[in-house]
């Protein structure tokens, strides 16, 4: 058993898919043996938060403090570089298996109450692959406590660009606003991307242009806002539905372990949301959220 716990692996067509146990993240997605995710070894860490699962927030919180109802509460600080608490708390946990067969997984994780988050959750998050539209992804939240909940969700995977670097590929994002954010990360303010070097609705090579930041006001087309990488030999597009309101871009150069890559994380909240309640979902005890989101290679 790897550092990730169990492995599971599933298959459509020409697609397979590798999910771990530990966090349930996405370890490795190939079309016919090529990488259309960037991967790591089962004996790692999931390096730079390589397909993890975000609940209950995506992102940062500031110094790891928020209220909520009028309660002051501290997170412990899993950034400390920076002092903020990033990513959640499902990361580290060894999510149960609910369901299997051959092209899905079905992992469900109880949220349990513990210091900085008094709350109890239980999170699902299926895996199913399809021979012609590629990885789809299904989450689902409910609030199983006594008392309302704050929550945010996010997808962490990576585009595999390949090993000659970054400045050649080309990427859309359909996102009218970018938010601007401080030495720390956490956002400040926003700008309309009109007329900035990031303005990717159109495709665009990405040239010197090296990102981590969050985009919102996404378009959606059918219900669904579409971001896309282009490289020499394919490439991939991440589609999220509307449950999805925000998407963070982060680009590698060097991702560890060989090659380089783009994260485009759908979330359905801002960093920090625990604090400016920017796209902050607040479930009342016994009710849901759901979303969907995934990937298609090119």
């Amino acid at each position: 058993m790897g550092m990730t716990g169990e492995q599971f692996t599933i298959t459509a067509g020409e697609h397979e898919a590798t999910v771990v146990e530990v966090g349930a993240g996405l370890r490795r997605y190939t079309k016919r043996g090529v990488d259309v995710t960037c991967t790591y070894a089962d004996e790692v860490l999931p390096p730079k938060c390589c397909g993890a699962v975000l609940v209950p927030w995506p992102n940062r919180l500031r110094a790891g403090r928020y209220s909520f109802d009028g309660t002051a509460l501290q997170l412990a600080l899993t950034e400390p570089a920076t002092g903020n608490a990033i990513h959640g708390l499902g990361r580290w946990e060894r999510w149960g298996v609910k369901h299997q067969d051959a092209s899905s997984v079905t992992f469900e994780l109880q949220l349990v109450p513990q210091t900085g988050w008094p709350f109890e959750l239980t999170v699902e998050v299926r895996y199913t692959l399809d021979a012609d539209t590629g990885l789809r992804v299904d989450a689902s939240a409910r609030n199983l406590g006594s008392v309302r909940a704050p929550f945010g969700a996010g997808f962490h995977p990576y585009l595999a660009c390949g090993p000659d670097g970054l400045d050649d590929v080309t990427v859309t994002i359909p996102a009218d606003t970018r938010l601007l954010v401080d030495e720390v990360q956490i956002p400040v303010g926003s700008e309309p991307v009109e007329g900035t070097v990031f303005d990717l609705r159109i495709a665009r090579r990405l040239g010197e242009l090296r990102m981590d930041d969050c985009f919102t006001d996404l378009v959606h087309t059918d219900g669904r806002a579409v971001a896309e990488v282009r490289t020499a030999t394919g490439g991939a597009r991440v589609w999220c539905g509307e449950a999805f309101g925000y998407l963070q871009a982060f680009t590698l150069d060097a991702f560890p372990g060989g090659g380089s890559g783009i994260a485009l994380e759908p979330m359905t909240c801002a960093p920090d949301a625990f604090n400016s309640g920017a796209g902050l979902i607040t479930l009342e005890p016994g009710a849901a959220w759901a979303g969907s989101w995934g990937i298609t290679p090119l």
